[in-house]
């Protein structure tokens, strides 16, 4: 039955996706905390931003608020607000620094596997409104191995994974690509996760911490990783999170404002038929799908 109602869903998603523009959908994700995942989602809104890409952050990291935290701003309405109390998804979009909009989760993504018909199909229709008003959405998921934090990475078309060079960022971050791998629903395929070394002391020392893990997963897990370039340690960027600053603001010019930009390039410049197009409809619905399937 659960089935059958996401396969209506579905049918619902592409006939209002005729009239939208598709999103493409990047979730930044991590193995562990305080690896700096979100203040990488929120520098590189501002550098698509910058780019002349319409962005838009979903903060996924459930109960932690992390991007609200980061951007010192604190969001009048979160998805729980679309679902539950009649909102437009322009009312809960919060704007940010030099214009990106960012998204409050808040419980709503954990609600999403227990919603009615109603109240799906509800969400649905603004999601697809989503795809239309922003070219790019991030989201900015937990950190570690639990269930929302593998959802949002088996269900999003591009996956960015964050890591730094203390081992147990490695080793989690390993663990997290571990438990992915084993899921059916993984599209291993297709998707190739794309890495990004942070607090690093130099190009040399970044690429040698990517070796690292790409070699364990290459013999262990059936994974594809690309690396996408370091960001090194500058206390600058340090400064800027206690200032709850974008770096890419505060310090333009800084070294790790300018890697960011690098690694904004690059994604820019990705072959079309790799960047998928997919639409935070679609991820959402596919997310919904795999909890309902799971219950």
């Amino acid at each position: 039955m659960a089935m059958d109602q996401a396969a209506k869903l579905r049918q619902q998603v592409e006939k209002l996706k005729e009239q939208a523009t598709t999103a493409r959908v990047i979730a930044v994700t991590s193995g562990k905390g305080g690896v700096g995942k979100t203040s990488i989602s929120v520098n590189l809104a501002l550098q698509f931003q910058k780019q002349g890409k319409r962005v838009v952050i979903l903060d996924a990291d459930f109960g932690l608020a992390n991007v609200e935290v980061m951007l010192g701003i604190r969001p009048k309405y979160d998805l729980a607000d679309v679902i539950f109390s009649n909102r437009s998804i322009e009312d809960i979009i919060t704007e940010g620094p030099a214009g990106i909009g960012f998204i409050s989760g808040g419980s709503g993504v954990q609600d999403m596997g227990n919603l009615d018909k109603n109240n799906l199909q509800k969400l649905i229709a603004q999601l697809v409104k989503l795809d239309n008003l922003y070219d790019i959405v991030i989201i900015d998921t937990g950190a570690g191995i639990a269930d929302s934090v593998i959802e949002f990475v088996l269900s999003s078309p591009e996956v960015i994974l964050v890591i730094t060079p203390e081992p147990t960022s490695i080793t989690d971050a390993y663990s997290l690509l571990k438990v992915v791998n084993r899921k059916k629903e993984f599209d291993r395929n297709s998707k190739a996760i794309k890495v990004i070394t942070n607090r690093v002391e130099s190009y040399e020392d970044g690429q040698e911490i990517y070796e690292k893990i790409r070699i364990v997963v290459s013999k262990f897990l059936n994974i594809q990783l690309e690396y996408l370039g370091y960001i090194p340690y500058d206390k600058r960027m340090e400064n800027a999170v206690l200032e709850q600053k974008p770096v890419v603001i505060v310090a333009p010019n800084s070294e790790p404002a300018l890697r960011l930009k690098t690694i904004c390039n690059v994604l820019l410049n990705m072959p079309e038929e790799e960047t998928k197009k997919y639409g935070i409809a679609k991820v959402l619905l596919d997310l919904i799908k795999n909890k309902k399937s799971k219950g």
